[in-house]
């Protein structure tokens, strides 16, 4: 089964920001990057707090990635039963951390070709299922990921930013594979 590995040496480009920060953590950063959607083809939430403060605020991500753990260490029980919603359906998939599997890559593709709000649960890491998400998110959608201590990224989803993300991801190989 392919994946992808984050080598050390893209460590440092992964953490430049691919869309704009918006400072804070809660309901008031969540109010300002809603008031900036503009009607997105699709809303992506990336993240156990970026889900839980959308969803506080009314608003259903069309997919969100969660992993139960915030900040490495498990998130609060308000937070794990805050990121589940009716409307999800729910999707339990394995990626280690610091690594894309194929499953992650085929079930990110089926939620963007779902018409119901889709929950994909990760054991082990969600941070890396941002990229997937924006090289494979249509066109005027956008993908929201936390930064922890700083706040949330909302990435507008360009031709030109699937580009530059699907080249990022083809540059991530594991060790064994080389």
């Amino acid at each position: 089964m392919k994946r992808y590995c984050l080598p050390d040496e893209l460590r440092a480009e992964l953490r430049k920001l691919h869309g704009e920060l918006y400072r804070g953590d809660g309901p008031d950063t969540v109010k300002q990057i809603m008031s900036d959607l503009n009607n997105p083809t699709k809303i992506i939430s990336v993240g156990d707090i970026v889900t839980f403060n959308l969803l506080n605020a009314g608003l259903i991500p069309d997919i969100s990635f969660v992993d139960d753990r915030t900040k490495r260490g498990p998130a609060s029980d308000n937070v794990m039963h805050g990121t589940k919603h009716p409307r999800f359906k729910t999707i339990t998939v394995n990626n280690p951390p610091g690594t894309i599997t194929e499953e992650l890559m085929h079930e990110v593709k089926r939620a963007m070709d779902s018409g119901n709000p889709v929950r994909i649960f990760i054991k082990g890491e969600e941070d890396l299922a941002a990229l997937p998400a924006i090289a494979m998110a249509p066109i005027s959608s956008v993908v929201i990921y936390g930064l922890p201590d700083e706040g949330a990224v909302l990435v507008k989803v360009t031709d030109k930013k699937k580009k530059e993300i699907q080249s990022f991801i083809d540059r991530m190989k594991c060790k064994e594979e080389e």
